[in-house]
């Protein structure tokens, strides 16, 4: 969901830029902060849990030694 709300956020953004509208550009900008935030947090996941598999593998090896 994080890359459809930095695309909808930078939308908003755009068009608060062109109707000067102050709020909207607002809005548009924390939407696209949060998509990014998301896709940070969604990597991070994922090269934990990347982290996680390799752990229980080398355990795995350490107690069928």
């Amino acid at each position: 969901m994080g890359f459809l709300d930095r695309l909808l956020g930078r939308g908003k953004k755009a068009a608060g830029d062109l109707m000067g509208d102050a709020s909207m550009r607002r809005e548009g900008a924390a939407q696209e902060r949060e998509g990014a935030a998301e896709d940070r947090a969604a990597e991070h996941e994922a090269m934990a849990q990347e982290q996680r598999n390799q752990a229980a593998e080398a355990h795995s090896e350490r107690e069928n030694t």
